[in-house]
């Protein structure tokens, strides 16, 4: 099995208020006079009471065109996961020449050389080091990317795998912009990062955390239109439907089953919720769908209301206080879940 040696994370530097967001963004994308009421509701709603953010909030009525917000991206990308890899390493007992593959996952920002590129160069890596940079999956790319890490060290038992997520959702801001589905977004994704550490069965020295035991991918390409961008001129314009949480409803309970089924195990046997907090429709429908009490989606809950929805890296965020706060009892199963453009669930079982 593969085992998790350390999860490290870390948000932008601007913290600002709900309320201060949602002032901004009815002054850069309503017309002038136009009721604010809606726009109002829908931040109230979205279960925020404050985000992260990679500039100051002046800073985003006048970040014009796409190149500007990308070679921001790209800067402080390689900054932030910079910041988060040479934490986790060090928390893992690892150094920079112990690392033999690096995963990036990125939805907010394009670069080549990719960031995971620049980050090694920062860090000293490797010149022999794998790398996989992955863009496309999503608010899933941090369950993704810890299935695809498990995969390399089934093959590679001897061998360190780090998974960098960076996610700045605020440089993908949309003035002018007054449709439900980018007032929705801005009042509920934040920017931040994270670096998870693995190592392979036959690695030293790697206890810290748990084991990653199966994954699986599911796809439901009959609802590939409801989550995604519109790319164009202006950048990433989201494409986010209500329909969403439906689609969980339909298909979340059957493939979770199936998946623990695989392994002996019904969903009553999971011990901890790893979910990501992809807003409070989308927490409700995986409670509804699996039955789960509130407080099983606690951690999720209180992400989401201390620094928003941050795309792959929320679910992440999510692992980490788990370990830290609700580490459950050895030998029991977790299940870390979470979905993303395709629209596709990705299931990661663990065991504590």
């Amino acid at each position: 099995m593969t085992r998790i040696a350390a999860v490290h994370g870390a948000l932008a530097p601007y913290r600002c208020a709900q309320g201060e967001i949602t002032d901004m963004v009815a002054r850069a994308c309503l017309p002038e006079g136009a009721d604010r009421r809606v726009l109002d509701r829908l931040h109230r709603n979205a279960g925020v009471r404050a985000r992260h953010m990679t500039l100051p909030l002046d800073r985003y009525e006048t970040l014009d065109g796409f190149g500007a917000a990308n070679d921001l991206f790209i800067a402080t990308a390689t900054d932030l996961g910079t910041r988060v890899i040479r934490e986790a390493l060090r928390t893992a007992g690892l150094s920079a020449a112990d690392v033999d593959l690096l995963i990036f996952t990125s939805v907010t920002g394009v670069a080549v050389p990719s960031v995971d590129a620049r980050v090694a160069g920062r860090l000293g890596l490797r010149p022999d080091l794998r790398r996989v940079p992955l863009f496309g999956l999503g608010c899933a790319g941090g369950a993704a990317g810890l299935a695809r890490v498990h995969d390399f060290l089934l093959g590679r038992p001897d061998q360190v795998a780090v998974l960098l997520s960076v996610e700045l959702c605020s440089l993908t801001f949309q003035r002018g912009d007054a449709s439900t589905a980018n007032l929705v977004a801005t009042g509920l994704f934040g920017d931040g990062a994270t670096a998870v550490v693995a190592c392979g069965a036959e690695r030293a020295g790697a206890s810290w955390g748990p084991t990653i035991v199966d994954s699986r991918s599911r796809l439901y390409p009959d609802a590939g239109g409801v989550l995604g961008w519109d790319i164009g001129d202006s950048g990433f314009r989201v494409v986010l439907d209500p329909d969403i949480p439906q689609v969980l409803r339909h298909h979340l309970a059957e493939d979770v089953r199936e998946f623990l089924a695989v392994h002996g195990l019904k969903p009553q046997d999971v011990t901890a919720w790893v979910c990501h907090p992809g807003g409070p429709r989308i927490l409700d429908a995986v409670s509804e769908a699996l039955d789960l009490p509130t407080e099983e989606l606690a951690l999720s809950w209180r992400h989401l209301a201390e620094a928003g929805n941050l795309s792959s890296s929320s679910v992440l965020h999510v692992l980490r206080d788990t370990l830290a706060e609700r580490r459950p009892s050895p030998g029991t199963p977790g299940l870390l879940l979470a979905v993303g453009p395709g629209l596709a669930c990705e299931l990661v079982l663990l065991s504590w």
